[in-house]
């Protein structure tokens, strides 16, 4: 399997943006996000370190599947010296439906800062089909959430057995000048899969992203003996509202939930259901397409404490 390093230009063209993730568009919503940049000094809302933050936009080819999947990869920040001794842990992100990938960077850098991979997943391409809106959801969007679940086992997989480097990179894409231009800002040692704990993976999803990651812990992956999965450790949705959140008590569940939209019938537990991996938090005031790097940084300040009290930062 091959990886090629893109530009951050070349990835956001393809798609096209909307301001929703799985809701109607809003013309409310900001027209640019308020974040700090993926190589800088200045760290991300609410986090602690100083340290510079790196990630490196890159392509994976699923040969199996003849999917390419953009990924933006965060690396933990120096100081945790992520090791095979003293692996570092790793989150996998999934966007709303119509957001990129590389705009939900308030979370991926946080994490970053708290010594993680982060994995960020661009779902969807133009070729594929839309999201559907005719219900029943659970029908008419099975389509969407498996084929996104597949993709993040796949993710889960490649990453675990590549060696992924600039050096790497550079013998496969034509355009040296940008690999260059990466490689001036990481050096070839950043991502060794052995320094990095792939059997207790973190998946955060806001809307879409999170159906999709619920998904994945319930049903599993269509492509595996079994479909079931067994390194996710736990799960952070951001106001997903299709897919109901994973039961299983080995998975630890956070569910913030903004206060415009109600989730459908049987997604979260009911009162006196047995869920005790299962947080449910609703934020007052917020909206569920503000989730987001364009959202307020009331909320995503609010976001981010609410993910460090369930992760214990």
């Amino acid at each position: 399997m091959s990886v090629l390093v893109l530009s951050v230009l070349l990835a956001s063209s393809l798609v096209t943006k909307v301001t929703a993730a799985d809701e109607p568009n809003d013309s409310s919503s900001t027209s640019s996000p308020n974040i700090s940049s993926t190589t800088t000094n200045s760290p991300a809302t609410g986090s602690p370190s100083t340290s510079k933050l790196y990630s490196d936009s890159l392509i994976v080819e699923d040969i199996s599947r003849e999917r390419l999947i953009p990924v933006e990869l965060y690396y933990p920040v120096t100081e945790f010296n992520c090791s095979e001794a003293s692996k570092c842990p790793v989150m996998i992100l999934s966007s709303g439906y119509g957001l990129l990938h590389t705009e939900y960077q308030f979370i991926s850098q946080h994490f970053q800062q708290q010594g993680y991979l982060v994995i960020a997943v661009r779902h969807e391409l133009p070729s594929y089909p839309p999201l559907s809106r005719v219900q029943p959801f659970a029908e008419t969007r099975h389509e969407n959430w498996q084929r996104g679940a597949d993709t993040l086992n796949f993710i889960q997989h490649y990453f675990s057995q590549q060696y992924v480097t600039p050096q790497f990179v550079s013998r496969q894409f034509v355009n040296q000048q940008y690999v260059n231009q990466k490689q001036s800002s990481t050096d070839s040692t950043r991502y060794i899969a052995e320094n990095f704990d792939f059997k207790h993976i973190t998946l955060v999803g806001h809307s879409n992203g999170g159906d999709i990651s619920s998904l994945l812990a319930n049903s599993g992956a269509s492509n595996i003996e079994n479909n079931k999965v067994d390194y996710i450790s736990c799960i952070i949705t951001l106001d997903h509202r299709r897919v109901p959140l994973p039961r299983d008590p080995a998975i630890k569940v956070l569910s913030i939930r903004a206060s415009d939209y109600p989730a459908d019938e049987g997604i979260l537990p009911s009162e006196g259901e047995n869920a005790s991996n299962i947080s449910v938090i609703m934020i007052d005031g917020s909206r569920h397409n503000d989730m987001n790097d364009y959202g307020p940084t009331w909320l995503k300040d609010k976001i981010l404490n609410l993910i460090d009290e369930h992760m214990q930062f």
